[in-house]
């Protein structure tokens, strides 16, 4: 398929993970591939697989001062926008007890304010009839024990799919959510376990999916360009909860 031949998109956090995978399938179908990271190496790294006329960013997913700074680069670049995957993210767990300010502001910095401040920036370059795809979680609805600060700032996330989409919709864009569950990403390998917690917990989490197994990234992927493309263009502030059947059954 060439779904977004002549058609330009931006990847936030798309130098590993769902974001890297999503990169791809639009590089795949003949887009021009905008991804942000903080890891330079990776960024290169990405960049190389994405094709001719990719481009790769270092950026701070949760300073304000960033997001402006990307408008500015893509500015510079003459690039305006058919799709962006607001992807950028991160999960700290802990129980209420354990909470630190830190973790709070952190976890709303780049899960929260980054991206309505990204997206803030952005507008002017988003091309009429452009769509915005944002990375929520089924913890926003699941109720899990030591994800309280996690799952409200994919709440709020979720929750600015909605009020986005009222005030963009006269510029023709549409804002829209994807939901993942448990899905295989390098970010169950960043919560600080060792090996043997780590696998206890993913058989747990595994036990609790009615298929009964983690996600691909690609399933995410395939999800988001149907968002992104003309063909979804009827679904507006809407979320599509990809979990297997975890919180729906």
């Amino acid at each position: 398929m060439t779904r977004f031949t002549g058609k330009t998109v931006l990847v936030t956090g798309g130098n590993s993970g769902m974001g890297l995978v999503t990169a791809q399938a639009f590089a795949v179908e003949g887009a021009r591939v905008v991804i942000t990271g903080r890891d330079a190496a990776s960024l290169e790294a990405a960049q190389a697989t994405l094709g001719a006329g990719a481009i790769a960013i270092r950026n701070d997913a949760g300073s304000v001062a960033a997001a402006q700074e990307l408008a500015a680069r893509i500015k510079s670049e003459n690039i305006t926008l058919d799709a962006v995957f607001i992807n950028a993210g991160i999960a700290r767990f802990a129980p209420l007890s354990d909470v630190a300010e830190s973790m709070w502001d952190q976890t709303f910095d780049v899960n929260v304010k980054g991206p309505f401040f990204q997206i803030q920036a952005l507008t002017p370059y988003l091309n009429n009839g452009a769509s915005i795809v944002l990375n929520g979680s089924i913890n926003a609805h699941i109720g899990m024990p030591a994800s309280s600060v996690y799952a409200a700032s994919k709440a709020a996330l979720i929750s600015l799919a909605k009020t986005l989409s009222a005030e963009l919709l006269p510029r023709g864009v549409r804002v829209n959510v994807v939901s993942p569950g448990p899905i295989e990403t390098p970010l169950y390998g960043k919560l600080g376990f060792d090996a043997q917690t780590l696998a206890s917990t993913a058989e747990q989490i595994k036990s609790q999916v009615p298929l009964g197994r983690f996600g691909k990234s690609e399933e995410i992927a395939a999800t988001v360009l149907h968002l992104a493309s003309s063909e979804s263009g009827f679904i507006v502030g809407t979320e599509i909860v990809i979990d297997g059947g975890m919180s729906q059954l």
